[in-house]
């Protein structure tokens, strides 16, 4: 079965709403450009909220090392998305200061990216458009003959949520996608997250 990370969480009211959804992961972002963006005090108070059954997962933009690891430790959240030019020195440094599991995130242009990605010793990787947050998907037909399992991310939506799930990643990451007018919508949530159960 295909995993939901709903991400982009950022007000008491998208906690109650991913509360309901029961998607497998919820994303906050510590990206202090977005417009959900979330202080590590915030993200705290959002994740005490979060159903327990819901893995949080804090994304990151070459944020310091000891800053991650500090959010992962006392458990804010349980997993880290690194999404920029974070490379193999840093993960391994990363992974010196906590045991948490990793996902690294790569920008999909070409299939010498998905190569690149596949090669990542992340414990898991993300698969995105090459503007994250933009609400545009990749040429997914570069994914044929991926060899480890992933996160897709990029345009994700209820219209094309069939055809993504097609592609059997391990897990679905949307965010716009179940938003109206930049702002979480619960309907949209709950049947996004129930057509990749029904798939």
């Amino acid at each position: 079965m295909t995993m939901v990370k709903i991400c982009g969480l950022h007000t008491m009211r998208d906690i109650d709403y991913v509360n309901q959804a029961q998607p497998d992961f919820a994303g906050f972002v510590f990206a202090d450009f977005s417009s959900r963006y979330v202080t590590s005090a915030q993200a705290e108070a959002l994740s005490q909220k979060l159903d327990k059954s819901i893995i949080p997962v804090g994304v990151f933009w070459d944020h310091p090392i000891t800053f991650v690891a500090d959010l992962l430790n006392r458990g804010v959240i349980q997993m880290a998305q690194l999404h920029h030019h974070e490379n193999e020195d840093y993960i391994r440094k990363l992974r010196s200061l906590t045991d948490a599991p990793i996902i690294k995130a790569f920008k999909v242009t070409c299939a010498e990216d998905i190569e690149k990605a596949c090669h990542s010793s992340a414990d898991f990787i993300l698969l995105d458009n090459h503007i994250p947050g933009s609400g545009q998907c990749f040429d997914w037909s570069l994914l044929q003959n991926i060899s480890r399992p992933f996160f897709l991310a990029g345009g994700l939506n209820l219209q094309n949520i069939r055809d993504a799930l097609q592609i059997h990643p391990y897990a679905l990451d949307v965010s716009s996608g179940v938003e109206t007018d930049k702002v979480k919508n619960l309907e949209k949530m709950k049947a996004f997250v129930q057509a990749a159960r029904n798939f």
